[in-house]
């Protein structure tokens, strides 16, 4: 039952109103104003019901008081009282009122209008609620359910600029990309959904948890600066990723980096301390990767020039850990163009067999792709295509509608049948069926 309060020093009329309304609501009957804040400051009714002409406290003085206080600013009021004045309706609808009704009341209409008050006070919550649902929604990400980059940006903000002190970690997977390439997209999601858990279980409902973008995450820590408790919260971290890793049975050498920095001594803005914590990562990923690092102008400068010396064995097996999955090599466009020059240099001078060949991605005429569709159509094809080239082939993204292939020791007719083999796997898990595979292929003179 909702609850109300009635607040009137005609006893007569508390009674009559509280008998009326008693089958419906739950009632709380006050006869002064005093008496009125005294019971609001341990509880918050639905509604009042306040009378105006009381004795040392009125009713205009009740509701001063009741919107100046943040707990009761929202609290519905209806003024019931003997005075039916236009002068006194609208002072009472300006201070605040929901409604106003005069006395004496009759008990069908007294009831009729605290019904539809409090109909409209549901309808309202229910709105609200649902515009706090969309606006939460709005600072998710859509995949994780954690905070997004501008929520984290502004709330960290507002902390710092408070004076709290924190600290802030920035985690990186190393080779994600490879999990993408040999086991597909939905095991890179869940991937980023079992660091997102691991985040969770680690962080307290206080400090905020975010996905900045890709497979990079960021957590601060409110209110935590020693580095001994950070350590041991950033090591815990990382040994549980690794471990829920090699559980799912990934065999890409993925494992996390993280960075750290503490504020204030690190920065006093969000802006600063990112970037410091950003310094941080770019550290642990000059120096072996699956670790942590605090933030400090000496190791960032060191990490910029020459990190530790390793022997051939140890460059080895770091080396090996860039591509340990079936498929072609997948690269930047960038890199791309280097191993173009080499591979072409290669059949000029020697006559090394090559191909080169380009897949492109071509709508139905009349279709227009959205942005969503036209990425999904290029992550169907980037995936495809690795895995079925091998693994002496090199890939790169040309465009948002091109792969450009290196095949060494291949000719064009192989190549065809190979192409025809792609372009089968990438129908099948096309669902949408209105963007088409092409391509164009050739040898490398």
């Amino acid at each position: 039952m909702k609850h109300i309060l009635i607040v009137d020093d005609d006893r007569v009329n508390l009674d009559c109103a509280r008998a009326t309304l008693g089958g419906q609501y739950k009632i709380t009957a006050v006869i002064s104003g005093g008496q009125a804040m005294q019971f609001l400051a341990a509880n918050l009714p639905d509604l009042i019901l306040l009378d105006i002409n009381m004795p040392f406290m009125d009713g205009y003085e009740v509701m001063n008081r009741l919107k100046a206080d943040e707990r009761t600013s929202s609290i519905p009021v209806v003024f019931l009282t003997a005075e039916k004045d236009e002068v006194t309706e609208s002072r009472c609808l300006g201070l605040g009122a929901v409604d106003f009704i005069p006395k004496p009341f009759i008990p069908s209409v007294l009831i009729a209008r605290i019904e539809r008050v409090m109909m409209t006070l549901d309808q309202t919550k229910s709105l609200k609620q649902e515009l706090n649902e969309v606006k939460d929604q709005s600072q998710r990400d859509a995949l994780t359910g954690l905070w997004n980059r501008a929520y984290t940006t502004e709330t960290v903000e507002k902390k710092l600029s408070k004076g709290e002190k924190g600290a802030l970690f920035m985690l990186d997977m190393d080779n994600f990309k490879a999990i993408n390439d040999n086991y597909g997209h939905d095991a890179g999601d869940k991937t980023l959904l079992m660091l997102a858990d691991t985040l969770r279980t680690y962080t307290d409902p206080d400090d905020i948890v975010c996905r900045i973008g890709g497979d990079e995450f960021v957590a601060y820590i409110s209110g935590q600066t020693d580095r001994g408790a950070l350590s041991s919260k950033a090591g815990a971290i990382l040994t549980d990723i690794c471990r829920k890793l090699k559980e799912s049975g990934i065999e890409t050498n993925s494992s996390v980096s993280l960075g750290i920095a503490i504020a204030p001594d690190d920065a006093e803005d969000f802006e600063k301390l990112y970037k410091s914590a950003d310094k941080a990562l770019y550290y642990v990923k000059q120096n072996g990767k699956n670790h942590f690092h605090f933030f400090s102008e000496e190791n960032t400068l060191a990490a910029a020039g020459m990190s530790e010396i390793k022997n051939l064995s140890a460059l080895h097996d770091e080396m090996q850990r860039a591509d340990t999955f079936a498929g072609s090599f997948l690269v930047d466009f960038h890199n791309f163009r280097y191993i173009y020059d080499f591979m072409h240099r290669q059949a000029e001078k020697s006559g090394y067999p090559a191909v080169i060949l380009v897949l492109n991605l071509v709508p139905e005429q009349g279709f227009l792709p959205g942005s969503d569709a036209q990425d999904k159509a290029m992550e169907i094809l980037e995936h495809v295509t690795a895995k079925g080239l091998g693994r002496r082939d090199v890939c790169a993204r040309y465009s948002n509608r091109q792969l450009i292939v290196i095949l060494p020791e291949a000719n064009v007719e192989d190549t065809k049948s190979l192409v025809n083999s792609i372009s089968g796997e990438y129908e099948s898990k096309m669902r949408d069926g209105r963007i088409h595979l092409f391509f164009d292929v050739a040898e490398l003179k």
